[in-house]
C-alpha cells in the first residue's frame, strides 16, 4: 500500500495536482485496504486521510495503516477543513461523481478550484503486483473447476437458468465471494447474443451453449467463456468453433509487453476475417480486469497505446450468426515482457456432451 501511495503522489506531482479527492470505493480499497460502502480519501503532499462513518470506523482502524482514519458522515466538511488548514486552493476529483455530488462540492468548497481527473488511480491499477496476480489466479482456478463440474451437470432438458445457478453456487462452494457479473448461459439461437443472459429456455439436443462467467475472490475477479455443444455439432458449427479457437490461440502466441492496443485487437480479428466471418465478430477483443471485471485498458482498431507487463487482459474472440448460433472463447492473460501467461486453464477443445 505504501508503494502505491508513493507512486500516486509522484503522478499527482507530474500532473500538478496538489490535492486529490477519491470517491471510487474500489480505488479506495486499492490504496488503503478498506472495503466498505462509505468511504472518501483525500491525498495531499503531506497528508492522507480515509473518512468513513460510525458503521465502519472500528473495522477501518483495524485494517488501514499509514492513513489518518476519521469518522464523520459529512466527509466534505473534513476535506474542506484540511484544505483550509493546508492553504490549498485547488482540489482534483474523480470525474465519475454524480452531478449532485459535484454541486455539493461547489457549494462546500467556496474559493477552491475543482479539477476533474480521469483514471489517475485506475492508471495505477492497470499494472498488477504479485499479490494481485496470485489472487486473480485463484479466482480463475475456481472458475475453471466450476466449468469442469458443470460438464457433468449439463444435459438436455435443463434450463439456461439452472446451468447458470449451478455455476454460481459451485463457485461459492469453492470460496468465491460472489459472481463477477451476471452469468451468461445462452443456448441454441440465443448463443448468437454476445450478452445473452440466462433465461428459462430449455437446452436441447443440437444446441450450442455459450457460458460466460466469473467469480470474485478476495475482491478480485475472473472472467472466462467456453462454448460447448449438446448431443451433436454440425460441420459449419465445428468450422466456426475452430476459427474462433485459432483466433484465441493466435493472440496468446503474439501477446507481450510493447504490443500496440490496435495490434492486440488485430491479431485475432485477422484470423476471423481471413475465414470470411469478419462482420460476425461484433465486439472488441477484450479488456483489462482486476478489482473490476471491466477496467482499462480497452482495445480498438485505431488505439496506439501499448500494453505493459503486469496487465491482466481478456482474449475473447467470437463469431455470432444471428438467429442460428454463436461461439465465444475467452481466457484471462497476464502480460509479461516476453509473452503472456494464461490464467484460465479450462479445456478449449471442441466439447460435445
Amino acid at each position: 500500500m505504501e508503494q502505491r501511495l508513493t507512486t500516486l503522489r509522484q503522478g499527482m506531482a507530474v500532473k500538478g495536482l496538489p490535492a486529490l479527492l477519491i470517491t471510487n470505493l474500489k480505488n479506495i480499497y486499492y490504496l488503503t485496504g478498506f472495503w466498505g460502502t462509505a468511504g472518501t480519501v483525500l491525498i495531499t503532499a503531506e497528508r492522507q486521510l480515509l473518512i468513513t462513518d460510525d458503521r465502519y470506523i472500528t473495522y477501518a482502524q483495524s485494517v488501514v495503516t499509514g492513513f489518518e482514519v476519521v469518522s464523520n458522515r459529512d466527509a466534505l466538511s473534513v476535506v474542506a477543513q484540511v484544505l483550509k488548514d493546508s492553504n490549498l486552493r485547488e482540489l482534483a476529483f474523480e470525474d465519475e461523481v454524480s452531478v449532485a455530488y459535484y454541486q455539493a462540492m461547489q457549494s462546500r468548497f467556496e474559493g477552491i478550484h475543482l479539477t476533474p481527473t480521469t483514471d489517475v488511480v485506475m492508471g495505477l491499477r492497470m499494472i498488477k503486483d504479485e499479490t494481485e496476480i496470485a489472487t486473480i489466479q485463484r479466482a480463475c482456478q475456481i472458475s475453471d473447476q466450476a466449468f469442469l463440474d458443470a460438464l457433468d451437470f449439463i444435459r438436455p432438458g435443463k434450463t439456461e437458468l439452472e446451468v447458470a445457478n449451478f455455476l454460481d453456487f459451485r463457485m461459492r462452494e469453492m470460496g468465491s465471494e460472489a459472481v463477477s457479473f451476471d452469468t451468461i448461459a445462452a443456448s441454441g439461437y440465443r448463443s448468437a447474443m454476445p450478452h445473452g443472459r440466462a433465461s428459462n429456455k430449455v437446452i436441447e439436443v443440437g444446441d450450442a451453449l455459450t457460458l460466460d462467467f466469473g467469480c470474485i475472490y478476495n475482491h478480485y475477479v475472473s472472467d472466462m467463456t467456453r462454448t460447448i455443444y449438446i448431443g451433436s455439432v454440425s460441420d459449419e458449427e465445428a468450422e466456426i468453433y475452430q476459427t474462433v479457437l485459432a483466433a484465441n490461440q493466435a493472440l496468446i502466441a503474439a501477446a507481450k509487453a510493447g504490443m500496440e492496443y490496435r495490434e492486440f485487437d488485430g491479431v485475432a480479428r485477422r484470423v476471423i476475417e481471413a475465414a470470411g466471418y469478419g462482420p460476425y465478430f461484433t465486439h472488441g477483443i477484450g479488456h483489462g480486469m482486476g478489482l473490476d471485471v471491466h477496467e482499462i485498458p480497452y482495445f480498438s482498431r485505431t488505439a496506439t497505446d501499448t500494453i505493459q507487463a503486469g496487465m491482466v487482459l481478456t482474449d475473447e474472440p467470437g463469431i455470432y450468426l444471428e438467429g442460428k448460433y454463436g461461439v465465444r472463447i475467452e481466457d484471462d492473460l497476464l502480460i509479461t515482457e516476453t509473452g503472456c501467461k494464461i490464467l484460465t486453464s479450462a479445456p478449449k477443445e471442441l466439447i460435445v456432451i
